[in-house]
């Protein structure tokens, strides 16, 4: 366990917990710090093949920077990777899984914003307040919403700073599931497990050629496209195992490789 936050592993799952309860799990720079290292780390680990980030008890998954810290004249700065090491992390193509437990506002829904999935709290609350106090939602939240939910969707949040239900999150369509007040981890676990279930390879090459071909010019180029997941994935055992488990009747055995 780190100072500001905590990472467990089952399997080729590695859960990382921000632990920063006492200021609703926002974050400053040395806990931003942390977390890219532990993201690196997970990134670099052939074992690790899925990641859910969630916050410490029930109140907040991330309240987002911590400005009162900012206030104080503690010393800023960040990773080169983003708030908490994934905002700004534009080359990992292995799925990660936001469980969201109560408040995500600001950086906090940044972040959620900034992986695959998420999975919300029936108490969970999402916003983008930074006008609301003079600034601008640049970790990525400007320009991720409305790729997720379309311009005038996304400009009702960004120009009003209003709160959204998780509910409405589902509506709107950044969040996957809405599950029970303090189901958000086993909520994410079970999705994990479907992941899982499916060839590593295959999943991050999907995953590579759906986000690099949204900057394509056209849907043929993207269609075109040349993504290195998926030639790995042509290489892969995986890309054998899968046809003959298939024929054979049985579960396939990955190894991502």
């Amino acid at each position: 366990m780190g100072e500001f936050s905590s990472v467990s592993r089952e399997g080729p799952l590695t859960i990382v917990t921000i632990e920063r309860p006492e200021v609703m799990n926002s974050l400053h720079p040395p806990g931003n710090f942390e977390l890219a290292e532990i993201f690196d780390d997970f990134c670099a680990d052939p074992e690790q093949w899925v990641a859910i980030i969630t916050g410490a008890g029930d109140r907040a998954f991330s309240a987002g920077n911590d400005l009162k810290y900012q206030a104080s004249g503690g010393k800023m700065g960040g990773p080169a990777s983003g708030f908490a090491g994934l905002t700004s992390r534009f080359d990992n193509p292995k799925p990660i899984i936001a469980a969201v437990n109560g408040i995500a506002m600001g950086g906090g829904f940044e972040i959620a914003l900034a992986c695959d999935l998420i999975i919300a709290s029936d108490n969970a609350i999402f916003a983008l307040p930074e006008p609301r106090v003079g600034l601008a939602a640049l970790a990525g939240g400007i320009h991720r919403l409305p790729r997720e939910i379309g311009m005038k969707q996304a400009m009702g949040m960004l120009l009003t700073g209003r709160r959204v239900s998780a509910d409405e999150g589902l509506s709107l369509g950044f969040v996957n599931e809405v599950v029970p007040a303090g189901d958000a981890l086993e909520g994410a676990k079970r999705w994990a497990a479907q992941i899982l279930e499916c060839a590593p390879l295959s999943v991050r090459g999907s995953k590579e050629a759906a986000m690099q071909g949204m900057g394509a010019a056209s849907l043929e180029a993207a269609i075109k496209g040349k993504y290195a997941q998926i030639q790995g994935m042509y290489k892969s055992a995986d890309f054998v195992e899968g046809p003959l488990a298939f024929s054979e009747k049985r579960s396939p055995d990955w190894k991502g490789a």
